[in-house]
């Protein structure tokens, strides 16, 4: 893995996009942040290839449909060969949603969407969000494509040994997950390792609109379940697990002894929407002992709160370790207000929410 950037340091920034007026806009917007420094833009993969070398970037944002090679294929030689933190600046477009999660899982660190930078937002709020992300990302843990990831569990979908819990909403265990930056290969690796029978499970990603629905149809072509962008109302169900939307907070209540995810567009918490805390607190109140709470790699603190007071009602909560994060912010923050249990490498988290599970089974039919 390589390392982070030092805070002594300016964050060099590469930015690559074909569209002109995309480059200077973002050129524009960091130029406000006296702790990061564009150091090139390219209008294609092979200018941006020969600022790599020439410059070692910290990070590169890096558009994803491009002319003469796309930024899918560039963004793998570039993993294979020349590791660097990249952010996907993406359309809001099918295709463009689409092509921004197969960059996530070769090894992108972060996506945000283009209708993001619109200037009658205000510069200054750009600018901000735009720092915000570039610092992260700086921060974070690149693999090359030649090592592996994580070491996972032993365990596959299907293992005859595996929980089964109580069926319908409203009873038995509810299992919660939070992640951010680095969260969709997270996500993908945690869940692929958990069997059809999964609890009702919840998910909060830090993830554009629109996005959010193309990364629950990408899960459930790797999963043992089925993973939907969670609706307004909709009904929690053993054996499937709900996405929140994107820019829409998700909630858990309870009505005639069901379980039902809420969303709503309450103002951004932690700077973001949906934000885990909502999520986590509604689950405190309404589940207390029967959840499980696990928090994945992410910057900022959103979960922390949360996370607190479902430990303070009987939640088993879970914290992915410093070294497999590939932004420590979230986890460490959860650890530092002892809100979980248990840090474990991510690679291990899917066993001890089953043996979590397992145990309940037989203290309830003890």
């Amino acid at each position: 893995m390589t390392s982070t950037v030092g805070s002594h340091q300016k964050i060099k920034v590469l930015v690559v996009d074909d569209s002109p007026v995309i480059r200077t806009l973002i050129t524009k917007l960091l130029a406000h942040d006296p702790l990061i420094e564009v150091v090139g833009s390219a209008s294609d993969a092979f200018a941006a290839r020969e600022l790599l070398v020439r410059h070692n970037p910290d990070v590169m944002t890096l558009d994803v449909e491009m002319p003469r090679m796309d930024g899918l294929n560039f963004l793998e030689k570039v993993m294979q060969h020349f590791p660097t933190r990249t952010i996907i600046i993406s359309s809001l477009t099918p295709k463009g949603s689409q092509l921004s999660q197969k960059a996530l899982s070769m090894g992108a660190v972060d996506v945000i969407s283009k209708s993001n930078l619109d200037v009658s937002r205000g510069l200054g709020l750009l600018s901000d969000e735009l720092s915000n992300r570039i610092r992260a990302a700086a921060s974070a843990k690149i693999v090359s494509r030649n090592q592996s990831k994580v070491v996972s569990a032993n365990v596959r979908p299907g293992q005859e040994n595996v929980f089964r819990p109580a069926s319908g909403g409203g009873h038995g265990t509810v299992l919660c997950i939070a992640a951010s930056t680095g969260g969709p290969e997270a996500l993908r690796s945690l869940l692929t390792q958990l069997p059809a029978n999964i609890p009702p499970t919840l998910i909060v990603q830090h993830m554009p609109a629109f996005f959010t629905k193309n990364f629950a149809e990408s899960l459930t072509q790797v999963c043992a379940f089925p993973v939907r962008e969670a609706v307004d109302g909709e009904p929690l169900s053993a054996g499937v697990a709900l996405l929140a939307p994107g820019n829409f907070h998700m909630y858990l209540s309870k009505v005639a002894g069901r379980y039902l995810v809420r969303t709503n567009q309450e103002p951004a918490l932690h700077g973001v929407r949906p934000a885990a805390d909502p999520l986590f607190e509604s689950v405190a109140r309404i589940v207390g002992p029967g959840a499980i709470g696990v928090i994945l790699t992410g910057m900022g603190r959103d979960g922390a709160d949360g996370l607190l007071k479902m430990r303070q009602t009987g939640s088993y909560n879970i914290a992915q370790d410093e070294e497999t994060s590939v932004v420590f912010g979230m986890p460490r923050e959860a650890i530092d207000l002892g809100a979980v249990q248990i840090v474990s490498p991510l690679g291990r988290i899917p066993a001890l929410i089953m043996a979590e599970i397992a145990r309940r089974t037989v203290a309830k039919v003890g």
